[in-house]
């Protein structure tokens, strides 16, 4: 079938009399406009010489095709959200609504979900220290929750929980541990939190080195001091530290603790309301 006989087909399918709908009137010029934003949903094209009236789309039409896929594009964001997340609040852990007492460390990570492409490309992740409860875990939820609102696939867990998902895979466990690379980013918090054993450190090299041989972006979290990370005296650590470092830029999180800060603020409100302040 040449070229021109298939535009002539297709033309023929949609130039066909399609009967005027309810919502529809016959202007002046004698073709179909919408009643409500009374623009045309037909109109004329010549073709090989020939007139054809075809169906086209009005204003109201577009809106509603636009917000259809808006729709759609929402549904699919938190279908990502509840993979990514294990605890639902965290969909709620955003930029807009940082508290703003870390400006500077924001900014950076505002930075980075913006050049994430770049980054994804070089393979080039982020390892956020510092000590307890200064915003780490936080700050990564903002980047994974940027990154899904523009189309990324992230997933952000940690290593106890990622064991409990190996454990009793003695068939498919490397199987599983290069699942892990469908994601754009994977996001692991809290290391050194986790269970010290020989399973464990091996687990976690394994989950590491996957994600180190993809070239695909990782960033973790930590409590660890950076002399802890860098001057590590155990060589099975010191071989996942080593990789962690090379794909990951690091950052220290500093501040007073939050969960601390937010404590005196409950503990406070709840004294006040007890009439006890």
């Amino acid at each position: 079938m040449s070229m021109i006989t298939a535009l002539n087909n297709m033309i023929d399918s949609i130039s066909q009399n399609v009967p005027k709908a309810e919502n529809e009137y016959i202007g002046d010029d004698g073709l179909l406009h919408c009643a409500v934003c009374h623009k045309k949903t037909q109109t004329i094209v010549e073709f090989e010489g020939e007139k054809r009236m075809v169906r086209c789309i009005c204003d109201c039409k577009q809106k509603e095709m636009e917000a259809y896929k808006q729709a759609e594009i929402q549904a699919e964001n938190e279908r990502m959200r509840r993979r990514c997340f294990a605890e639902t609040n965290m969909a709620e852990w955003t930029f807009a609504n940082d508290d703003g007492k870390n400006p500077k460390i924001s900014n950076a990570m505002k930075r980075y979900s913006a050049d994430f492409r770049d980054f994804k490309e070089e393979g080039r992740g982020l390892l956020l220290y510092g000590s307890v409860g200064t915003g780490k875990t936080y700050y990564a939820a903002c980047i994974a929750n940027a990154l899904i609102d523009i189309g990324y696939s992230v997933l952000m867990t940690n290593f106890a929980r990622l064991t409990n998902e190996i454990q009793g895979r003695f068939d498919d466990k490397n199987e599983y541990i290069d699942s892990l690379n469908r994601y754009s980013l994977l996001i692991i918090d809290d290391l050194g939190a986790e269970r010290k054993s020989e399973y464990m450190q091996e687990t976690v090299f394994s989950i590491i080195d996957s994600r180190y041989r993809s070239g695909l972006p990782f960033i973790i979290t930590t409590n660890l001091s950076a002399e802890e990370i860098k001057k590590n005296g155990d060589i099975g650590y010191s071989r996942i530290y080593d990789r962690i470092l090379e794909r990951c830029f690091p950052i220290e999180v500093k501040g007073e603790s939050r969960r601390r800060q937010n404590l005196k603020n409950n503990f406070a409100d709840v004294k006040e309301r007890l009439g006890l302040a």
